[in-house]
């Protein structure tokens, strides 16, 4: 049986990885109809790896004898200046869910919930990977520059690590 303490955490996560995916669809929404389709693709993929990581904690919540909670969800913001800002927030939104990812582990160490802290290693593994894959493109962002985006947006599907990342399944 899950942890009263550790349920209630995983249902902000539930909330957080819900917002992530609406997040990158805003962001995925944004790019498509700003002409640039191959950052909308690495977006729209973003946001379906979003959600598998809300389900994810949707279903270890219920597993574990607990009760997943699917909250309503803020709304994103729908328009951004360009696309180093918007790489940029990317980013801090996933350090962000890096932070969060480290308090719930925090919290499984406190209360001594092993088997959570277990589940939670791919997550761990999961945001390192995230992270350095959204620098990476911030990287060739600012080396494009902004008036030279043709050959980035065409070639951006590149940089994208393996759906899922990490070695866990789902």
């Amino acid at each position: 049986m899950i942890n009263k303490k550790v349920e209630d955490i995983c249902n902000r996560q539930i909330e957080r990885e819900g917002y992530s995916s609406n997040l990158y669809l805003a962001m995925a929404s944004w790019a498509e109809t700003s002409g640039l389709g191959g950052v909308a693709d690495w977006l729209y993929a973003q946001a379906d790896e979003e959600r598998v990581h809300m389900l994810k904690f949707i279903k270890y919540v219920n597993e574990r004898g607990g009760k997943a909670v699917l909250p309503a969800l803020k709304k994103p913001p729908i328009d951004f200046k360009g696309v180093e800002e918007m790489f940029t927030e990317v980013l801090k939104h996933e350090e962000y869910i890096t932070a969060s990812i480290n308090e719930i582990v925090a919290l499984t160490l406190e209360e001594k919930d092993f088997n959570t802290h277990n589940f939670l290693q791919w997550f761990v593994t999961e945001q390192v990977e995230e992270e350095a894959s959204v620098r990476s493109i911030l990287d060739k962002v600012k080396l494009v520059g902004k008036t030279n985006m043709y050959q980035f947006d065409r070639d951006i599907m590149t940089l994208r690590t393996p759906a899922g990342g990490g070695s866990a399944t789902t």
